[in-house]
């Protein structure tokens, strides 16, 4: 190993103080050794598990290597920042047919900017620490990147069966960021137990049997996968099961026990906005495309173009009790309506007992 002017442990320790000034619970260090996980990436792939996800494919070097990423680099930091919004009860929601149900990491400020700016901060903390020593760039869900299990084994946490990272003290309602590093910080000792146990709780529950076996998601029938990474027509026979789900699928982690232990988040920026927590699919429906994008500025609901929006609502609508003024809605909708959403349109239209 190199030998810096700099004591890398007292460093890494700065590191982690810096990270919980910037308001993250927990920062971590490891290796960048994923050779434990490698062929478990690419059978997933092989599988066509990813779906329409190409980029998942295209980059598989870079994410399964973090120096073919970013060259030497030698060490990961990985931090965690917990995200639940004090807002609308979820299950409370999700039992209302007349109301829409969004993921709630995206009813707030779109993690991406908020996660990115502090960790860009903590890497110009460590610049300025190390001085003309190392290099380091920071990722937030940004670049090929195999987040979640850097974060296992920087000891953030397991990876539990419904494939994302559990901490027994927070649960799983938190984003990942990382900060590649050339400095050869020592790193923590990774979470190697495996504290699922017997339990199947995320399994289940997911509405679509998305998780095919324990840390085994078939993205094709993830409700998540399909209303905003899917751009096509969302398959039949899955659409019955998405309910008024219209911006991804929390219920593997608002029924995981380990969740009992999540903490609503103090972050301003993760507050629900324009009443995306509860508000009713009428209105999500009935809005503009100028209104989706004013209501969605800054949003990860952007992720999703306005006609996906609209095809998810449809869903949701056709999923919900015949009111006339919802059929209403769906028939106006229908006359200027591109190919695609006429599709879901009238397939809602044909479950409400409206068609023709």
């Amino acid at each position: 190993m190199e030998r810096f002017p700099l004591d890398l442990t007292a460093l890494a320790a700065d590191i982690k103080s810096w990270g919980h000034e910037l308001g993250f619970q927990q920062v971590g260090i490891t290796d960048t050794d994923l050779s434990a996980y490698r062929d478990k990436v690419r059978a997933w792939l092989e599988r066509g598990r990813h779906g329409t996800m190409g980029y998942m494919a295209r980059h598989l070097d870079e994410r399964l290597d973090p120096a073919a990423l970013e060259p030497g680099t030698c060490r990961v930091i990985s931090a965690r920042l917990d995200y639940l919004p004090d807002g609308a009860e979820p299950l409370r929601i999700l039992e209302d047919p007349r109301r829409g149900y969004v993921s709630r990491y995206a009813t707030g400020r779109d993690y991406h900017k908020v996660v990115r700016r502090r960790l860009a901060r903590l890497a110009r903390r460590i610049d300025e620490a190390a001085r003309t020593h190392g290099g380091h760039r920071a990722f937030t869900d940004s670049a090929p990147v195999l987040e979640k299990a850097l974060a296992e084994k920087a000891g953030l946490g397991w990876i539990g069966k419904h494939t994302l990272v559990l901490n027994r003290h927070a649960g799983s309602w938190f984003f990942l960021g990382e900060v590649y590093t050339t400095l050869p910080l020592p790193v923590d000792e990774p979470a190697t137990e495996d504290l699922c146990g017997s339990c199947r709780a995320c399994m289940t529950v997911c509405p679509t049997d998305a998780i095919v076996g324990p840390r085994e998601l078939d993205a094709r029938r993830c409700i998540s996968y399909l209303t905003i990474e899917h751009r096509g027509s969302i398959p039949e026979d899955l659409r019955p099961l998405m309910g008024n789900r219209v911006f991804g699928c929390d219920d593997c982690q608002l029924f995981c026990p380990w969740n009992r232990y999540a903490s609503i988040s103090r972050e301003g920026d993760f507050t629900p906005r324009h009443d995306l927590d509860q508000a009713e699919l009428l209105t999500l429906f009935e809005w503009s495309e100028a209104e989706f994008l004013t209501y969605t500025e800054g949003s990860a609901i952007r992720r999703a173009s306005y006609q996906q929006w609209q095809r998810n609502l449809a869903v949701a609508l056709g999923n919900g009790p015949p009111d006339a003024a919802v059929i209403d809605a769906l028939r106006r909708r229908r006359q200027d309506a591109s190919p695609l959403l006429r599709e879901h349109v009238d397939w809602a239209l044909e479950r409400l007992g409206a068609a023709g």
